[in-house]
């Protein structure tokens, strides 16, 4: 926990890792809370049921569960699929996992069998927990997954049966003594750069990701104080971000995953549950944003709200102040090392465009294609410094990719960025986003807020095409507000737009209309996927 400090540099001096020898997330998460009737999760169910869990109801499943997994011949180290959404049975299949020593494999529910199968095969998994809509999916593929010995289905179908195994297994367990470095969990990375990679993280990564949790959570726990993301527990981001550390801090936890993100449905469950703190992603803020008068119509009891995965620019800042009452704490991190820069402004100001700055006790820096670290204010990738418990131990299976991700102590996350001179860090792009147009290196980000404060602009990418004279060129594509239609008349205009407010270096030369932008499932645009377009 981040001691109390009145400014960044108090908390950044005073800061200290304390990482145990031997540690294990499930019995941090649940069961140091279980000895009283303490509330850790109120699932809202699509029908609009609602369901409360305290801490001793967890531990007692989540044992329940170890022991079935065991009677399965689950052993230490062995992988075990989770392809649920947000819900009870998700969290103790992870804590239950956690406690046996084996290692958490979670899958996005809406995962194609192609993409199932890839991460089955290559993470071995021996045991997959799902529901009938991940089993119909499994059933075209089993026949090609030969390490997966049984499948348990949570509601009904051609598999083991979760309640059934459940309700027959005993409430005791004795979890397994973990070290801190010992393996828990793989989650593969999106895979927009190529093939996905399974980063395997060990226990100490819930650690490793607390002051990461607590600085744009405006220094979680406090009295009263109750979570809630959209972001799915397959990812990092709706796991490490929020459920893991606020059952760490004995926080309750809201569980609820729309089949679809509704706007209106997010801002009447903030209201309907006082939600306190929030993770909400850069897409569903910008979805949240094209709803009418909110604050008019709903009461929202909002303390913190954290966002991570995109930049958001001062015009989504100033509307999200004003919308929720509390300022959004930008944050930055990646699969392989989460949550390593944040904002927090309680402690410091807040720089739109900013990601933050770096977390206390991680050493973040901008590098060069060696590694060695660059002056402040020039661009380069962004990078963090080993040894640090939020690090991946390696990919899964994959010690070629394990040593491309360094140069020399330093893990390069791919990202370009700069340090000012205050330590406040700014995302330029990815390195395949990056735009080199007449000798210039633009960043889309930048582009992108300028967009989307038009007042016809919905949402907007900005890529770069090739383009014989200037190498690339600047092309945005852009979903437009309902009510609008695009023209040549209205493309002018947005170029316009851009030039007089950027430079005219970093105008669109071109604009498309579209419909939607590609995303990836944690809610990140596919540039990638728009180059190909041209």
């Amino acid at each position: 926990m981040l001691p109390k400090a009145a400014t960044y540099e108090e908390l950044t001096a005073q800061f200290r890792w304390q990482i145990p020898e031997h540690y294990n997330i499930g019995v941090d998460a649940c069961d140091k809370w279980a000895a009283s009737d303490r509330l850790a999760l109120i699932h809202l169910t699509d029908d609009g049921k609602e369901a409360r869990y305290s801490f001793k109801d967890l531990q007692r499943l989540s044992n329940r569960c170890a022991n079935v997994l065991e009677a399965q011949g689950v052993e230490e180290g062995d992988r075990v699929a989770i392809l649920l959404a947000q819900g009870p049975e998700t969290a103790v299949a992870h804590l239950a996992t956690y406690k046996l020593g084996a290692i958490a494999v979670p899958l996005f529910t809406l995962f194609g069998a192609e993409a199932l199968e890839y991460r089955l095969a290559n993470s071995a998994a021996r045991v997959v927990i799902t529901d009938r809509a991940g089993l119909a999916k499994l059933e075209t593929i089993r026949d090609r997954l030969p390490a997966l010995e049984s499948i348990i289905s949570v509601d009904g179908g051609n598999a083991l049966d979760w309640h059934h195994l459940l309700e027959r297994a005993s409430d005791g367990f004795l979890p397994v003594d973990t070290l801190a470095n010992d393996p828990a969990l793989i989650i593969y990375t999106s895979g927009t750069t190529g093939p996905p990679k399974g980063a395997l993280h060990a226990h100490r990564v819930l650690l490793g990701h607390l002051p990461g949790v607590e600085m744009p959570q405006n220094f979680l726990p406090r009295p009263d104080d109750l979570i809630w993301t959209p972001a799915d527990w397959a990812w990092i981001g709706g796991l490490l971000d929020v459920l893991l550390p606020a059952w760490h801090h004995g926080v309750p936890v809201v569980a609820h995953r729309f089949a679809k993100f509704d706007p209106e449905k997010a801002f009447q469950l903030l209201a309907d549950f006082g939600v306190r703190n929030a993770f909400l992603p850069p897409t569903a803020l910008k979805i949240m944003r094209t709803v009418e008068r909110p604050a008019e119509r709903w009461s929202l009891a909002l303390r913190s709200i954290g966002s991570g995965g995109e930049t958001l620019g001062a015009e989504m800042l100033a509307w999200s102040e004003e919308t929720f009452g509390t300022p959004v704490n930008e944050f930055y991190g990646q699969t392989e090392c989460n949550l390593v820069v944040s904002n927090c402004a309680e402690i410091m100001p807040v720089k739109p465009g900013s990601m933050g700055r770096p977390v206390p006790g991680h050493r973040v820096a901008v590098v060069d294609d060696d590694g060695d670290e660059l002056p402040r204010g020039e661009a380069g990738t962004i990078a963090v410094k080993r040894p640090d418990p939020v690090m991946f131990l390696k990919y899964w299976r994959n010690p070629e990719a394990t040593a491309a991700k360094f140069r020399g102590d330093f893990l390069m996350t791919g990202d370009q960025g700069v340090m000012d001179a205050d330590g406040y860090l700014r995302f330029v792009g990815r390195d395949d986003d990056v735009i080199t147009s007449g000798g210039y290196r633009i960043g889309p980000g930048e582009i992108e807020d300028c967009l989307i404060k038009h007042p016809a602009v919905a949402m907007a990418a900005a890529v770069g095409v090739p383009d014989p004279v200037r190498t690339e060129r600047v092309k945005a594509f852009i979903v437009l507000k309902e009510g609008e239609q695009g023209s040549d008349a209205l493309v002018r205009e947005i170029q316009d737009f851009v030039k007089t407010r950027l430079a005219a270096h970093e105008y669109p030369r071109e604009v498309a209309f579209v419909d939607a932008l590609p995303m990836t499932a944690t809610g990140k645009v596919i540039r990638k996927a728009l180059r190909e377009q041209g």
